[in-house]
């Protein structure tokens, strides 16, 4: 390994031109950049997103929650498109003052209520609905320790991992192993809760396993950052066992198509308004 020339500043300034293909859409401000007016339809929830896996922990969710009957569930989602900034706009800001995907509106409630992160609306939902969620308190707190799990784990996959190992300006040693050492071992402690549970929160398929999937099991399937082989995902054979059983849900090859842009036309649906949606 090369020793690195670069010596920080004594103090650090902002550079839009460094930082690779996504530079152009970051900044260290916070605050709308445009002023925006967010459509909107006729459901009670109003869902501003993008298929990416945080963005489909929420469409999985809705999905799942329509499969089960809960006609109240019903939801409008329009695609932010985060390429383009779409995220900097005044209404999306207004629901989210952090400026990420995915955001959420709940008109049912008197002032509508806005929720935002992704495991916040997971958590909104299955207790509005009293489902996907266990009841019984060993259990609950299991399915509550995974989620939370998932949202601190899940920055060194996506902004760690993912970042440096598909998406840096040039391919670096230091951290690319920093972060697939860390990736490996989050598998692993996957890997063993999964050889002996059916589910994250144990034999009932929860908002757990819905947070966790779209990162992990997307990844140990071979659909994220084209890193299967890089981090020998075979070897979490549990692990792998689990997403096949997830991947296989309806509600979820609904749910991963919700805001999708890219890929095969038949895996795409820009915008959802109603179950027929997925036909035409």
């Amino acid at each position: 390994m090369s020793k690195s020339t670069y010596t920080p500043p004594q103090v650090w300034q902002f550079d839009s031109e460094s930082g690779g293909k996504w530079a152009s859409l970051n900044k260290p401000t916070a605050g709308a950049t445009f002023e925006q007016h967010l459509p909107s339809g006729q459901h009670p929830f109003q869902l501003y997103s993008m298929s990416t896996p945080n963005g489909q922990k929420a469409t999985i969710m809705f999905e799942e929650l329509l499969e089960q009957g809960i006609k109240d569930a019903e939801y409008d989602a329009f695609l932010i498109d985060i390429g383009e900034g779409d995220q900097f706009g005044s209404d999306f800001v207004a629901i989210n003052p952090n400026s990420k995907i995915p955001a959420l509106l709940d008109t049912s409630s008197t002032p509508a209520t806005p929720v935002f992160e992704s495991g916040a609306i997971l958590l909104y939902l299955a207790q509005k609905f009293a489902t996907l969620i266990p009841s019984e308190p060993y259990a609950k707190a299991q399915c509550m320790n995974w989620l939370f799990w998932q949202m601190g784990s899940a920055p060194y996959l996506g902004g760690g991992f993912g970042h440096f190992y598909a998406y840096a300006p040039e391919p670096m040693e230091y951290p690319i192993n920093r972060f697939t050492m860390e990736t490996k071992r989050q598998l692993d402690v996957l890997d063993k809760h999964l050889a002996q549970n059916e589910y994250m929160a144990g034999e009932q398929y929860s908002i757990a396993d819905i947070a966790i999937w779209p990162w992990y099991g997307a990844l140990v399937l071979g659909r994220l950052y084209d890193a299967a082989e890089f981090l020998s995902v075979h070897e979490y054979k549990h692990v792998l066992a689990w997403a096949k059983r997830i991947d296989a849900r309806p509600a979820v090859k609904r749910g991963q198509r919700v805001n999708r842009v890219w890929g095969e036309p038949s895996e795409q649906l820009k915008e959802r308004h109603a179950s027929s949606d997925f036909e035409t």
